[in-house]
C-alpha cells in the first residue's frame, strides 16, 4: 500500500487551522492513491501545549477536532496525534495519543507510555502515562504505533537507558511488523543524524520497518526540522522528507521504496535554516507583521538583520542605528551599509542628548563618583528605551542580537541590549556567529567585510574591546560548551583543552553569576543540545561551589 508521511507545521491552539492543515494534506494524499497519511504527536493541538492541557476546554477542542478531522478524511485512513481525557485515577487531566481514523471514525487510540522530563521536556507534569499498548491490523501488517519518545528507549542504542520498559521491544514481542512513530522532535546541531541512527538501530535489531514522521516548524524557543523517515529492516532511508518545510512524502510499505527528498546538509546551513523558520514562526504565529532590529555595525546584530529578512521580508525589516559618544564612524557607515545591501529601512537616532541628560539628571547622586560600567550600561539602556518606543508605535516585534556567549557570562544589559520579544541567536556562540555570517555572505554579500574583520567591541567607552573583559571567544566559547552542554568540571575542561584552570575557574563564575539576567531574558530559538532557557534550571539566589 502507498502511505504518506504529513510533515505539517502546526500552532499551538489553532484546533481550526491545524484540522485544515491535516484534512487538506490528506485529500493530497487520497488523491495520490494513499490509503494511509501520519501526522506528527499533537499535530490536532501542535506541540508543546504545556499546561494549556489542563484546560477541560482544550482537551475537548482536540475531540471535536478529531470528528471533523473523520469526517472529512472518508476514503484514506489517518493518524494524528491529540490530547485525549486522562483517568480520574491518575491525578492528570490528559493523555498524549495518538488515534487511527477510518471511514469518518475512530478506529483505534494508542497513548503515549514514555513521557520525558529532560531538557525542554516535562511531559510528566502535563500528561499520564499509558499503561499498556497494543497492534492494530493494517494493509496486511500488524502495525505498532508509537509517539515519539517511546522509541528513544532502545537498548541497543542507548548506553544509559531512562526508562526500565522499552514501547517498541514490548510491540514486536507481541507480533508487530512494521513500527509507526509519529514524532514532535526539536532540532539541534546533530540531532538529525542522531535521530536516523537510533532508528536504523531498531529498525536492524528488531528486523521491522520503521516509518516516522515528525513536526516541522518553530514553536516559542523549539524548531522543528522536519526531516521525516522511512526505513527498511536493514536499517536503510528509503524515503525521506525535506528539512524546515512542510512537506508529503510517499513509499510503498510492501516493496519500500519511495520518495527522498531535499536536505539541507552542513552545520552553517542547518542552523541558518532552523534560526530562519524559529523567527518566521514565533512573529508569525504571535500576530506580528514586522521586526525591529538595532544595528550596531558589528557582527551579532548584521546575522540577526540577515535572519530577519529571509524570516518576514526585508519590506518587514527597521533597522536601527543608535550611535552615542563613543561610536566610531565606521560603525555608522557599517550598519548603514548593511541595511542598504539588505534592502531594509534604516532608521538613525543619535542617543548622545540622552546620555547626556541621564548624566544630567544623575550628577548630583553619582557626584565624586567614577565613571563605570553604570554610564556604560546607561548609554545600552538608552537605546533599548528607543528599540521599545518604536516597537510600541508601529507595533513591531523587536529582535534582540546578544549571542550565547555574551549571555553565558552576562556580558549584556539588562533591559538594554536585553530588551526584545525574541533573542534570534542567543543560542549561537560567537565563534558560530562569524561562521553564520560567512555562508550569509557566501551566498550574497550582504555583510561589511569590516563588520567580519573589525574586533568585537560594545563602543560603550574609548578604544573598547571585548577583550578587555573577556577571554578570547575561542576559549571562551571552548569553555562554554563544555560547562553548559556536558556539565564538566573545572579541572577537566582545563585538562581537555589546554587552558588554565583559574581562566575556567572564572568563566564558571561569571555563568553562575549572571542567572538573574538569563531568567529576565527574552526566549530564544535552541539550536543547540543544551540551551539557556527553560530546558536548563538553575536557581538565582545560590552559592555554588565551582
Amino acid at each position: 500500500m502507498k502511505i504518506a508521511l504529513g510533515q505539517i507545521n502546526p500552532t499551538v491552539g489553532d484546533f481550526e487551522g491545524n484540522a485544515a492543515k491535516i484534512i487538506a494534506f490528506a485529500h493530497q494524499a487520497k488523491n495520490a492513491n494513499a490509503g494511509l497519511i501520519l501526522f506528527p504527536e499533537l499535530s490536532v493541538c501542535g506541540y508543546p501545549p504545556r499546561d494549556w492541557v489542563e484546560r477541560p476546554s482544550f482537551v475537548a477542542h482536540n475531540r471535536n477536532a478529531m470528528e471533523r478531522i473523520a469526517a472529512e478524511t472518508k476514503g484514506i485512513a489517518v493518524v494524528c496525534g491529540l490530547v485525549t481525557p486522562a483517568h480520574a485515577e491518575t491525578g492528570k487531566s490528559a493523555m498524549n495519543s495518538a488515534a487511527l481514523l477510518e471511514d469518518g471514525k475512530l478506529a483505534f487510540l494508542q497513548s503515549k507510555m514514555l513521557l520525558p522530563t529532560y531538557d525542554v521536556f516535562d511531559e510528566m507534569r502535563n500528561f499520564a502515562a499509558a499503561k499498556s499498548q497494543a497492534l492494530f491490523p493494517f494493509c496486511g501488517k500488524r502495525m505498532a504505533l508509537t509517539i515519539c519518545e517511546d522509541a528513544w528507549n532502545d537498548k541497543q542504542f542507548w548506553n544509559k537507558r531512562l526508562y526500565t520498559f522499552d514501547p517498541v521491544e514490548g510491540l514486536v514481542q507481541a507480533g508487530g511488523n512494521f513500527l509507526l512513530n509519529i514524532s514532535a522532535s526539536p532540532f539541534w546541531v546533530g540531532k538529525r543524524e542522531l535521530r536516523r541512527d537510533m532508528l536504523a538501530t531498531i529498525a536492524r535489531h528488531h528486523k521491522v520497518p520503521v516509518a516516522m514522521v515528525n513536526q516541522v516548524g518553530g514553536n516559542d524557543s523549539l524548531v522543528f526540522d522536519g526531516s521525516s523517515l522511512v526505513l527498511n529492516a536493514s536499517g536503510d532511508v528509503v524515503a525521506q522528507g525535506k528539512s524546515f518545510a512542510e512537506d508529503i512524502v510517499y513509499f510503498d510499505s510492501d516493496h519500500l521504496t519511495g520518495e527522498k527528498h531535499e536536505q539541507i546538509a552542513g552545520e552553517e546551513a542547518s542552523v541558518y535554516s532552523a534560526l530562519v523558520l524559529g523567527t518566521q514562526d514565533y512573529v508569525r504565529k504571535c500576530g506580528f507583521k514586522q521586526v525591529i532590529v538595532g544595528l550596531s555595525g558589528g557582527i551579532d546584530s548584521a546575522l540577526t538583520a540577515a535572519i530577519a529578512v529571509d524570516a518576514v521580508g526585508a519590506e518587514n525589516v527597521i533597522g536601527v542605528g543608535m550611535p552615542g559618544p563613543y561610536s566610531s564612524q565606521g560603525s555608522i557607515d557599517d550598519a548603514e551599509a548593511l541595511a542598504g545591501n539588505l534592502g531594509i529601512r534604516f532608521e538613525l537616532l543619535c542617543i548622545s542628548d540622552i546620555f547626556g541628560s541621564y548624566k544630567k539628571s544623575l550628577g548630583k547622586v553619582f557626584a565624586g563618583l567614577k565613571e563605570n560600567e553604570t554610564e556604560e550600561n546607561l548609554q545600552s539602556r538608552a537605546r533599548g528605551t528607543l528599540l521599545m518606543a518604536l516597537s510600541n508605535k508601529f507595533g513591531a516585534l523587536v529582535l534582540s542580537t546578544g549571542n550565547k556567549s555574551e549571555l553565558g557570562v552576562g556580558y549584556c544589559t539588562l533591559y538594554g541590549d536585553m530588551v526584545g520579544g525574541l533573542a534570534v541567536i542567543s543560542d549561537v556562540p560567537k565563534t558560530m556567529v562569524y561562521r553564520l555570517s560567512h555562508y550569509v555572505n557566501s551566498r550574497r554579500e550582504v555583510i561589511p567585510q569590516a563588520s567580519l574583520e573589525k574586533p568585537p567591541s560594545a563602543e560603550l567607552r574609548p578604544e573598547q574591546k571585548d577583550s578587555d573583559t573577556l577571554p578570547p571567544y575561542e576559549e571562551l566559547d571552548a569553555i562554554l560548551e563544555d560547562y553548559v552542554e556536558e556539565s564538566h568540571s573545572a579541572e577537566q575542561i582545563a585538562a581537555d583543552r589546554g587552558l588554565d584552570v583559574s581562566l575556567v575557574r572564572l568563566v564558571i563564575r561569571m555563568v553562575e553569576r549572571s542567572e538573574y539576567k538569563r531568567q529576565q531574558a527574552a526566549p530564544g530559538l535552541k539550536i543547540s543540545p543544551k540551551a539557556f532557557g527553560y530546558g536548563r534550571r538553575f536557581p538565582i539566589a545560590a552559592k555554588p561551589d565551582v
